[in-house]
């Protein structure tokens, strides 16, 4: 079953162009993460495929049992963002924001919580945000994720600025999510980590350089070139 299918698209801002010429499928049960250089297009990519910035041309089509709102997503964390006043509670439940009711109803609240206790934030409902370690907030993002779909989740950049353990914590709870069923798309520019988690790759620059299996990337001219400009840094 395919969920997302693009087709010679390209992504940008008005007319300004970033990246051309992405061809790419995600499956259910696919791990994908999306690489490439400061500037390439990936966090706007991200943005087109959840329709919160137009599409410049091409096609992106969505699975007959998937919708925008079909997608969990977790954003780049802004410094407002990571100093918001709301408990933990409230966050999970605005995960369900969008899907017609103007107030949470007892089916959507014990999802809420199912998905704290899967995220072991149980403990932090009535916590404020903002004095949540840089770890748990991701959690608490995740649970939120989960609280919008059972089927794909969107993370862009999510371990930038989190410690080495927790960054591993991290991708081991993310893997889980994706063995346990949920198709995951990543924006990243660990290397490392992209090629030990997911099954496929996207890398993209100014037009797409490769997509494909991990294993088939770890042969390719992107991935040798890419290893080489990031290992000078």
């Amino acid at each position: 079953m395919s969920y997302i299918k693009c087709k010679d698209l390209s992504v940008g801002y008005d007319a300004n162009i970033v990246s051309r010429e992405i061809n790419f499928n995600l499956d259910a049960g696919n791990y994908l993460c999306i690489v490439g250089e400061n500037g390439a297009g990936k966090s706007t990519l991200m943005k087109t495929m959840l329709g919160l910035i137009p599409k410049l041309s091409g096609e992106l089509e969505y699975g007959e049992n998937l919708s925008k709102k079909d997608i969990g997503y977790l954003p780049q964390q802004t410094l407002l963002q990571k100093d918001f006043p709301a408990s933990v509670w409230e966050i999970v439940l605005s995960g369900h924001i969008g899907k017609g009711n103007l107030f949470y109803n007892k089916k959507q609240k014990q999802t809420a919580k199912d998905n704290m206790e899967y995220m072991s934030i149980s403990n932090l409902a009535n916590k404020c945000y903002r004095d949540l370690s840089g770890g748990q907030k991701q959690r608490v993002l995740l649970a939120r994720a989960l609280c919008a779909t059972s089927k794909v989740i969107l993370l862009d950049e999510p371990v930038t600025g989190l410690d080495p353990k927790v960054t591993t914590d991290f991708y081991n709870l993310v893997k889980k999510l994706n063995d346990d069923g949920i198709s995951i798309i990543m924006v990243s520019h660990d290397i490392d980590s992209s090629t030990k988690y997911a099954s496929h790759i996207l890398h993209i620059a100014e037009k797409q350089l490769f997509f494909g299996e991990t294993k088939d990337y770890m042969n390719s001219q992107a991935y040798k070139i890419f290893g080489i400009i990031e290992n000078s840094r």
